[in-house]
């Protein structure tokens, strides 16, 4: 999970919505369903997260899948922030569309369409994808799977351990994706090792964005290139570090 950095408010219509905001669920559901500016919304929260899944970092566009705007605290828990636009994120799958076909696969929902996190969730607990220090919560394996990262101290592993399961962050969907990743970008390393090749071109392919947008997995490509992929982002996309 990389921390996002919120950029404007979501325009002029969330706005003015936000400024009366509800007060109850029912008030938050009711309005929400009937606001009719959501595509508007969602592109500006896709512009500023690159295209990437704000929990799982897939890039549901080159997946066939749509995104939905999530309600970081949910609105069931705080109607309040139902149209603030610091409380909102662009996430996989579109509720229309991409809900359905899963369940006909028999795939299991992942990050803001998750059984737990729909349910409701512990803000104490949740490390979000508005913290600025998120990604320190997370390491990545090359069998596909997310885990809480070394060296956090009890409290924090526990917040980890809460969030991937929470969001089903370990679906077998997204494992398997996650492990083909891993499995491309040790193929190229190994490939550009035996031929000399540069590794900060390599990296930079898939670490600096190009025309707006990331390749997904970005977390777990930082991870796995370590030192040089902190180079190339010093050098060439400083603003997500």
């Amino acid at each position: 999970m990389r921390s996002i950095q919120k950029i404007g408010g979501g325009g002029y219509h969330l706005a003015q919505a936000h400024a009366n905001p509800p007060q109850t669920h029912t008030q938050a559901t009711t309005r929400w369903t009937s606001f009719g500016h959501k595509a508007a919304v969602r592109q500006s929260l896709q512009h500023e997260q690159y295209q990437l899944c704000c929990y799982s970092e897939i890039r549901a566009d080159q997946l066939g899948h749509g995104y939905h705007i999530e309600h970081v605290e949910n609105k069931s828990q705080n109607p309040v922030r139902t149209f603030d636009y610091t409380n909102l994120a662009a996430s996989a799958l579109d509720s229309t569309n991409d809900l359905g076909r899963f369940k006909q696969l028999g795939r299991a929902t992942f990050g803001g369409h998750a059984p737990g996190k729909q349910a409701s969730c512990d803000m104490a607990r949740f490390v979000t994808c508005h913290q600025p220090d998120c990604a320190r919560f997370f390491a990545y394996l090359s069998d596909g799977r997310i885990v809480p990262a070394n060296n956090l101290t009890a409290a924090d592993r526990d917040r980890a351990q809460y969030t991937i399961d929470l969001l089903n962050l370990n679906s077998p969907y997204l494992i398997t994706l996650r492990q083909s990743w891993w499995d491309e970008l040790d193929e190229l390393y190994t490939q550009h090792q035996q031929q000399g090749w540069s590794l900060s071109h390599l990296v930079a392919i898939d670490l600096v964005p190009h025309q707006h947008a990331l390749s997904p997995f970005f977390s777990m490509t930082r991870q796995f290139f370590g030192p040089v992929a902190e180079t190339v982002l010093q050098q060439q996309a400083p603003s997500l570090l």
